[in-house]
């Protein structure tokens, strides 16, 4: 069996012809080589997809926000920067009390001028009552006795012991307590200076009164006790 001969293509790669002109080929490489390539996609690798798959999913780390500035403290007091020395504690505050008004001093000359006057006053009105009725006597001089049984009846009357038959009393308690109050005082400041008969009649007015506060403010406490009537 015999050999076939080889068989040889030869290809004319001149860019010249033999006018010196550049051949339609020449010009057409060169055109294409003078064209920028497209980059080609990169394929993705298929390991390290799978590898990436096997590890999980990714944890994505936050960035540490700064921690917040520190405010910045205030200046202490004068009082606690100086070492040893503790500040005083405020003082209590104590009730506002009102003061005391002085009481005005009247001279001797005032003194006597208004006793004056006040005696030509009241002989004048004794006059006009005098001549309105003939018959009424003289006025009688005021004395402790009359001061003590003024204030004994003040007492009485805001006691209601003093009310009329058939009409309901009408009892002042205050009253009653500051008219026997009174009568404390008088005996209190007036000690050495009554007689006898006076200093026994200020006792007894005394004791009167207040026996009798105690028997009005027992009898309202025993009335407020009892149920209403029409009520058990």
């Amino acid at each position: 069996m015999s050999e076939k001969p080889p068989v040889f293509t030869v290809t004319d790669r001149r860019k010249f012809t033999m006018e010196g002109e550049l051949r339609d080929e020449a010009a057409a490489t060169q055109e294409e080589s003078a064209k920028p390539k497209p980059e080609a996609a990169k394929p993705e690798s298929t390991t390290d997809a799978a590898t990436e798959a096997a590890k999980g999913p990714r944890l994505v780390t936050m960035p540490t926000p700064a921690a917040p500035a520190e405010p910045t403290p205030f200046p202490a007091p004068e009082a606690t920067k100086a070492p040893g020395k503790v500040p005083a504690p405020p003082a209590a505050k104590t009730e506002d009390k009102p003061e005391e008004q002085p009481v005005p001093e009247v001279s001797a000359e005032d003194e006597a001028a208004a006793r004056s006057a006040y005696q030509q006053s009241s002989d004048h009105i004794e006059t006009l009552l005098r001549a309105a009725n003939p018959a009424a006597g003289a006025p009688q001089a005021v004395t402790i006795e009359h001061v003590i049984q003024s204030i004994y009846l003040s007492a009485i009357v805001a006691l209601g012991a003093a009310t009329e038959p058939g009409q309901k009393p009408q009892i002042d308690l205050l009253g009653a307590r500051q008219s026997i109050d009174m009568l404390g005082v008088l005996e209190e400041k007036t000690k050495g200076n009554l007689s006898e008969k006076e200093q026994r009649l200020l006792q007894n007015a005394l004791f009167e009164v207040r026996m009798l506060f105690l028997e009005v403010t027992n009898a309202i406490a025993q009335q407020a006790q009892r149920p209403p009537q029409g009520k058990k």
